[in-house]
């Protein structure tokens, strides 16, 4: 058996929190590759951002891999902590509310920017 991937996932916690968590995607040698098993997609983007672009507080709506090809992407949450993915870097973004819960930008989500010197360029691939 060989390591994991271990991909930074955003998810929402019991309290309706998003917080940084990890999803491990186990791996299996497969004729000198090492693979997960296939993941399904809906569909995949090609992101460019300008530096200095930031979002508001929001959820992630449907689960998504982000591939960072070139840039910074900063995300923070709620309670300030935040991470910066650059070139290479992969997350999953997948917190969202249960239907019953009214979105509270104040409360609720996480939100993006681009920092640095360079311009983002990003793939985004709905799971």
């Amino acid at each position: 058996m060989f390591e994991p991937f271990i991909v930074t996932t955003i998810i929402t916690n019991e309290n309706g929190i998003s917080v940084f968590s990890e999803t491990d995607f186990e791996v299996h040698q497969r004729g000198g590759m090492f693979l997960t098993e296939q993941i399904a997609s809906k569909n995949f983007r090609i992101r460019k951002s300008d530096v200095g672009y930031e979002t508001d507080f929001h959820l992630s709506g449907d689960p998504t891999l982000l591939i960072i090809l070139k840039g910074i992407l900063k995300i923070e949450l709620q309670n300030g902590d935040y991470k910066q993915f650059t070139s290479g870097d992969y997350f999953i973004a997948k917190d969202n509310l249960p239907e019953n819960v009214v979105f509270d930008s104040k409360i609720h989500g996480h939100k993006a920017s681009v920092v640095g010197v360079e311009k983002l360029e990003a793939i985004h691939i709905k799971l």
